[in-house]
């Protein structure tokens, strides 16, 4: 294992810990996997991330034998979207799953999501579809969640959660923070009565916006000074003057 894989392994157990205390998911009903050069990296099957070390996790090749794996414990039960979303996605370097509370309240209503906030814009579209119900790690599930993500960097999956795609493990993350903080939004916008949903011209110029965000205007360059040479007289007199008070005030001093 190169150092660069290790890292990578404890940076999918670091996110898991992390999604769990904040409250983005429960025991071990999440997954994540990260793209890793030609395999993918997945948390194994029904393993409680505090005692998850790098060598637990499954690594899959992302073509050849669909489903071979190599490890000490089998992976997530989920493995074929995860895998299915990578090798079909070439954008993709990192998925998170998670059956996070309001995310999960929706895809139980079977209700997606509208344009309800800008950063729907994040999303690669106008809404959150719901993928179709199937029991969880069938093959009938991944085609559903490949449906729902088509063109989108987070789907619903009807009466189970939600699945968030990005192009490393860190974006994955924020994405799937994001989905289910627009959940929370719209479900409680909902309490209120009709929310107001966003148009495509909106959202279109959220994205285009999202395509500079964060990147700093430069500085302008400093001019140059000139090269050093005679000095004004002016300035030679002024630091003459200076010179000679504090002269004059040491000498009373003493």
């Amino acid at each position: 294992m190169t150092r660069e894989e290790r890292q990578l392994r404890e940076a999918i157990i670091a996110k898991c810990r992390w999604m769990n205390a904040s409250g983005l998911n429960q025991g071990t009903s999440g997954n994540i996997s990260a793209r890793y050069k030609d395999r993918m990296l997945i948390t194994p099957s029904a393993t409680p991330y505090d005692a998850m070390k790098p060598e637990m996790i499954a690594s899959m090749p992302l073509e050849g034998e669909h489903g071979s794996w190599e490890g000490p414990l089998q992976p997530s039960t989920e493995w074929r979207f995860h895998l299915d979303i990578m090798r079909g996605r070439p954008d993709v370097g990192g998925v998170v799953h998670t059956h996070s509370t309001y995310a999960t309240v929706l895809a139980i209503a079977r209700k997606p999501i509208p344009a309800c906030h800008y950063m729907m814009a994040a999303f690669g579209g106008n809404d959150i579809r719901c993928a179709g119900y199937a029991r969880y790690g069938t093959a009938e599930l991944s085609e559903l969640a490949l449906q729902a993500l088509e063109g989108r960097n987070g789907c619903l999956l009807a009466n189970h959660g939600m699945i968030a795609v990005g192009a490393n493990l860190d974006k994955a993350m924020w994405l799937a923070v994001e989905l289910e903080t627009i959940a929370r939004q719209y479900y409680l916008s909902l309490a209120l009565g009709a929310p107001h949903i966003l148009s495509e011209a909106e959202i279109a110029e959220t994205a285009k916006g999202f395509s500079t965000y964060g990147l700093q205007t430069p500085k302008p360059k400093p001019e140059s000074k000139a090269k050093s040479g005679p000095k004004p007289a002016k300035a030679r007199a002024a630091k003459a003057a200076a010179r000679q008070r504090v002269e004059k005030k040491h000498s009373g001093k003493r």
